[in-house]
């Protein structure tokens, strides 16, 4: 019997996948935890950026050779699976979970600091649950949300982000005269450390997030060996050429690292480069973005949650639960906003190195799975460049492990004991490493779609 179901139609080309990329890295986030990074490199912003963009530019490249060897979603657990091992692909995994839980926790955090220094009168616990009862109920009524990729969203974040670039260069010409675009104190100065500009890195990895999502357009991407890798490539580039121009120029007008909020830091001084209207526009433009992304990431981590619950990976009858009304995968939705109340224990810096745990275990690993393809073609008698295929992903895994270690203490703690965790479940599920593990299916289809098909 023929299948009736939909076929996905390839149509996009190489542009309108980079600016879905870019929508969903949402460019904004580099002056949303500006202070965080310049606290932690001691007015070093700029470099901390440059040392995150070359990590991910050799992990983008290594992402890049998998997306053309396996052009599928998945990802990071795909290419370690189908590479290395199907329990350490269902460990990193288990690894990206983590980020998964805590991603939409930072965006609430973030808006909800930025909403605290306009409105001080307003306790920021107040931000951070209205922002997780409008977007819990918001997902759970069956709201689909295409603002990461949405172009109208885009160029108001460019132009925010233009408007901050032009006015920070007008401030300083003012203050120092034209010599003074050209200091070079937000790359490195008296108060530079490496172990700064590392930990500053390690943190600064967040606005990267995302650079590898646009693997999910594969089925629908002409010629995608070639397209996808380029990409992933472009946007790592672009969105690092973006981050570095706008914390160059915001250090410049703030040189330093001393903050009287550090979460909130970039809105003061948009207050300073443009007066009260112009830190109105940028605090608008920040929250709608993050309230877009908090949206956007809390369906998505329910979708995933969902689809473990549906190929049993979690318990089905719980995690494969679709409301009956609305057809959206409730309890996921429910357990994200539950997640994300954490918040109201922690601070940007530390809630942004719990996600970075699980990006820099997943980036390590695809970088692996590089050498391991490399090794698996080699004794099939195919013989593949050994700087592409090994030495660029060595170097790229080694870089992604030093910013891991330099991490907070307590990301690194959660994130080994979430490990653990994952490990002992892994053994529950594979009657002690037995039986492989249960494999997921990712797929394009809305839960209630999936659903609808029994």
């Amino acid at each position: 019997m023929p299948s009736t179901e939909p076929v996905l139609r390839r149509t996009l080309t190489l542009r309108p996948v980079v600016l879905f990329g870019l929508a969903y890295m949402t460019p904004l986030i580099v002056l949303g935890i500006f202070g965080i990074v310049a606290e932690t490199t001691g007015g070093a912003t700029a470099a901390a950026y440059a040392l995150a963009l070359v990590a991910m530019l050799f992990t983008a490249f290594s992402y890049g050779r998998m997306a053309a060897a396996y052009p599928v979603a998945g990802s990071a657990y795909t290419y370690v699976r189908r590479t290395v091992d199907s329990r350490v692909g269902f460990l990193v995994g288990w690894a990206v979970l983590l980020d998964y839980f805590f991603l939409p926790m930072v965006i609430w955090l973030i808006g909800g600091a930025y909403l605290s220094a306009q409105f001080p009168g307003v306790p920021s616990w107040v931000w951070i649950v209205a922002f997780i009862a409008v977007t819990t109920t918001l997902n759970l009524l069956g709201i689909k949300v295409a603002a990461r990729a949405n172009s109208l969203l885009m160029t108001f974040q460019i132009l925010v982000l233009a408007f901050f670039v032009l006015l920070s260069a007008g401030h300083v010409l003012r203050a120092g005269g034209a010599g003074a675009l050209f200091d070079p104190a937000p790359f490195v100065n008296p108060a530079t450390t490496v172990s700064g500009i590392a930990a500053g890195a390690a943190i600064a990895a967040y606005s990267f997030l995302g650079f590898d999502a646009v693997t999910t357009l594969t089925e629908e991407t002409v010629e995608p060996r070639r397209t996808i890798p380029r990409a992933i490539l472009l946007i790592a580039l672009i969105g690092g050429a973006i981050f570095i121009l706008v914390s160059y120029t915001t250090q410049l007008v703030h040189p330093g690292g001393s903050f009287d909020a550090p979460s909130s830091a970039a809105f003061e001084i948009a207050r300073t480069i443009g007066g009260n209207l112009f830190g109105a526009v940028f605090l608008a433009g920040l929250v709608i973005a993050q309230f877009s992304s908090g949206l956007a990431a809390q369906a998505s981590t329910s979708r995933l949650l969902y689809a473990m619950g549906r190929d049993s990976v979690l318990p089905h009858k719980v995690f494969g639960y679709v409301h009956p009304r609305f057809r959206t995968p409730a309890f996921g939705i429910l357990l994200t906003g539950v997640v994300g109340l954490v918040a109201l224990r922690l601070d940007v810096a530390t809630s942004t190195s719990f996600i970075n745990f699980g990006a820099f275990t997943a980036f390590t690993f695809v970088n692996l799975s590089v050498i391991a393809l490399y090794l698996r073609e080699r004794r099939a008698g195919r013989r593949l460049g050994a700087v592409p295929y090994v030495l660029a992903p060595v170097i790229g895994a080694a870089v992604d492990l030093w910013l891991l270690t330099k991490l907070d203490s307590h990301a690194i703690t959660l994130g080994l004991i979430w490990l653990g965790i994952g490990v002992v479940y892994l053994a529950y599920l594979t009657r002690l490493f037995r039986l492989p593990p249960p494999e997921m299916e990712f797929t394009d289809e809305e839960p209630e779609a999936a659903t609808r098909q029994g």
